[in-house]
């Protein structure tokens, strides 16, 4: 007798209600139950997963604090329109237009939203890098490195820490060692200083939240950040900026684009 992967790692521990969201919320962010469309009734997700109405409203009401479903008690409970945000990062790269928003941020800032996307910059230091950081920028551990930290938030709510990181020799003396908002943004600075970007590199994990991120983010509950560590090079492979992104996991899903090499 073959066992199913299920089967062989054994139940799940998770509470029903946490099973029961977990559920929903893989329905909603794919597209199952759509922007504006009414959740199950109590009665149908009683009889759909043998649960309690006391379990069902624990488990809608995780939905609801995780900002993925509207409605009060004796109403219907919908899915909440443009919760899930859909993030192309080869856009990063692109230099703003003289007198506009960054790319990145015009693009957060999308019809149906109730406010634009907005950049808080949190700290501009000289900080040792660790791990995988430094591996990125090429160099050795607890080197200095210019960082420039930065909160993101769109329609009033945080929605990803932004820590950048660069090589000391290029941003000192610079407006990247500067506490203040960078016009155009680092491409634009980056390619005026004569290192222009010309090749970026994601890496992408879930991870558990560590407590500034869960702070900062406001996050709802115990549920996974996506982390994207990026190096952009410049000429001659030299790294020129390496950054951190943190993103609430349940809010976001990374889109790439690739052609086939002929």
């Amino acid at each position: 007798m073959t066992l199913s992967s299920s089967e062989a790692a054994g139940p799940d521990p998770r509470p029903l209600h946490a099973r029961i969201a977990a559920d929903l919320r893989d329905e909603i962010m794919s597209g199952g139950l759509p922007p504006g469309s009414k959740l199950p009734s109590t009665a149908q997700l009683k009889a759909r997963f043998d649960a309690s109405n006391a379990t069902i409203q624990k488990a809608v009401q995780l939905l609801k604090d995780e900002g993925l479903a509207l409605g009060r008690a004796g109403s219907a409970v919908t899915v909440r329109d443009t919760r899930q945000r859909t993030v192309r990062p080869a856009g990063s790269l692109t230099p703003a237009v003289d007198g506009a928003a960054y790319p990145w941020l015009a693009e957060a800032s999308e019809p149906g939203r109730t406010g634009p996307a907005h950049s808080t910059l949190l700290a501009v230091e000289e900080v040792p890098v660790v791990g995988d950081v430094a591996a990125a920028l090429g160099l050795p551990e607890d080197s200095p490195a210019v960082c420039r930290r930065q909160l993101i938030s769109i329609d009033g709510e945080p929605a990803e820490l932004v820590s950048s990181y660069y090589p000391p020799d290029l941003a000192r003396g610079t407006a990247l060692a500067e506490p203040r908002r960078i016009r155009g943004g680092t491409p634009t600075l980056l390619t005026e200083l004569g290192f222009p970007p010309r090749r970026s590199v994601d890496r992408l994990s879930a991870r558990v939240a560590t407590q500034e991120q869960y702070t900062a983010l406001r996050l709802p509950g115990d549920l996974p950040v996506l982390r994207t560590l990026r190096t952009v090079y410049g000429d001659e492979e030299r790294p020129i900026e390496v950054t951190v992104m943190v993103k609430a996991g349940h809010l976001y899903e990374l889109r790439y684009e690739f052609t086939p090499e002929a």
